[in-house]
């Protein structure tokens, strides 16, 4: 059947509203609020001047560069390579930071999450409180896959840790890009 040139005018706006009205309704559907967002990072030993910590079978290294790769996961030493923990396997030396899963943590896009499965993808769509302005606009703009786990224990529900890459000098826990933020909202999926 045939629509005459004005039913044919009218209804396409009320198509394009309702395609939009539907797209707005999905995005929100998989939109989900109220998360803790925090961050992690590789520590850099060369930023890091401790007494010396032997590690067994490893060489030794800084003390407070030790307990940053404990906290974080990873650590680039000295010479380049990178010294990796994680609770199951404790410490290793490797070519590239790990993520507990033994895949290469890649910054802005790598991401640990107790309640997301593994491959998620996920983009932060409101930091809500505790970032500045310019820090939520650079995490924001990234798409982050859920490829690493928490330390028994760290995690819990609606808790994410989004990886950013090397510490960029001595006292990067001061820095606004080491943030932790509440009441976020993240688009999944």
């Amino acid at each position: 059947m045939r629509r005459s040139g004005a039913g044919w005018r009218t209804r396409p706006p009320q198509l394009l509203l309702a395609a939009i009205l539907l797209v707005t309704v999905c995005a929100a559907a998989n939109e989900s609020g109220g998360w803790l967002v925090t961050v992690y990072y590789t520590a850099v030993a060369a930023y890091h001047h401790g007494p010396p910590r032997p590690l067994d079978g490893l060489s030794s290294f800084p003390a407070d560069f030790v307990d940053a790769v404990q906290d974080e996961g990873t650590g680039r030493t000295a010479d380049g390579q990178y010294l990796n923990w994680s609770s199951d396997n404790g410490f290793w030396l490797d070519s590239a930071p790990r993520d507990a899963n033994g895949n290469v943590l890649r910054p802005f896009r790598s991401a640990a999450a107790d309640d997301l499965p593994q491959g998620t993808r996920v983009r932060l769509t409101r930091c809500g409180r505790g970032a500045t302005a310019a820090v939520c606009a650079r995490l924001s703009a990234a798409t982050w896959t859920i490829t690493d786990a928490f330390t028994p224990g760290l995690g819990g529900p609606k808790h994410i840790d989004l990886y950013v890459g090397e510490e960029t000098g001595p006292e990067f826990t001061e820095d606004p890009l080491y943030t932790t933020m509440t009441g976020a909202t993240l688009r999944i999926g």
